[in-house]
């Protein structure tokens, strides 16, 4: 890991986030509906997620009938761009205009590359799910605060990366969910899990179902809503042994919520501690460690093959 000495974590803060961030999670929802619709379903709609790059959030490669295409949200430059392995590359300008011109925007930018798509244009995980089309909310975007986020996300990665390459078993690439905006891996036992009971908005329950279709460990990145106004990583898993909240997990600030079903950890308390990388490490290992013991996963599903680095 980086040293933190040097690394900088940046402040958020909810009610500084929350309006360029509900523009940006009907963009990403936008985008991440191309990728749902190009790509084969993987398990547990691992296809449909946006991940971590170099200047923004990306969808990676997805096919079209061309070869394949791209879309990156830049928060460098603050554009949205498209490429195509056929040499094609469109972009337009973020933070102008309403939710219902990005969309008209951006699939006339598809169109116009030869990677023509129709989506189902209506959000999922929020209310009022608005159709994109219908949707004339003013997009509020501040670039300089959406940078900062986007670079909280870059260490937060970084930091998931490293503790997703402790574990042999099925893992979860680190990704990011447009639907509940938020960054996570997850680990599985390899066992099946007990029918999943519970319901999100606007969110048919065979794809919950699927999703929680085996046994997980999960932990991510929040930035909080209005009920709970901070930015927060959270640790859960699925089914919730009956002992698993009242496990002790670090760092001492980490909380069991009965409300969310899930171990807390205020990124506050992260980017001020004297070592953010460390202290995070420790809230994932503990929370993983607290899923393992009481859900007896076995021990063997970790590893640490970082001695091969040298190899």
């Amino acid at each position: 890991m980086s040293n933190p000495t040097t690394t900088r974590w940046p402040r958020l803060d909810y009610h500084d986030l929350k309006d360029t961030l509900a523009s940006v999670h009907m963009w990403t929802q936008i985008i991440g509906k191309v990728r749902l619709k190009q790509m084969p379903w993987i398990n547990h709609s691992w296809q449909v997620t946006l991940y971590v790059s170099s200047t923004g959030l990306t969808t990676g490669s997805m096919p079209f009938e061309g070869g394949v295409f791209q879309i990156d949200l830049d928060f460098i430059s603050h554009t949205l761009n498209i490429s195509t392995s056929t040499g094609e590359k469109r972009s337009f300008e973020l933070g102008t205009g309403s939710v219902s011109a990005f969309y008209s925007s951006l699939m006339d930018s598809i169109a116009s590359v030869n990677a023509s798509v129709e989506i189902y244009a209506v959000p999922n995980e929020v209310e009022p799910a608005i159709p994109f089309a219908e949707n004339h909310t003013p997009c509020n975007y501040n670039a300089s605060i959406m940078h900062d986020y986007w670079q909280a996300l870059v260490r937060i990665h970084n930091v998931f990366t490293e503790f997703r390459a402790g574990f042999q078993g099925k893992n979860s690439p680190v990704h990011f969910f447009w639907g509940g905006f938020d960054l996570a891996v997850t680990r599985f036992s390899g066992r099946p899990a007990p029918k999943h009971q519970g319901s999100v908005p606007n969110m048919p329950a065979i794809v919950m179902q699927e999703a929680y279709s085996q046994e997980v460990s999960s932990c991510g990145f929040w930035p909080g809503s209005d009920a709970f106004p901070h930015p927060v990583f959270y640790a859960y898993c699925y089914p919730t042994p009956e002992n698993f909240a009242k496990q002790q997990v670090s760092p001492p600030e980490a909380f069991y919520s009965g409300e969310m079903g899930e171990f807390l950890l205020t990124y506050e308390v992260v980017s001020r501690s004297a070592d953010p990388e460390r202290t995070l490490l420790q809230f994932l290992q503990s929370t993983y460690d607290a899923a393992a013991k009481t859900g007896n996963w076995d021990k063997d599903l970790q590893c640490d093959l970082s001695a091969l680095k040298n190899a």
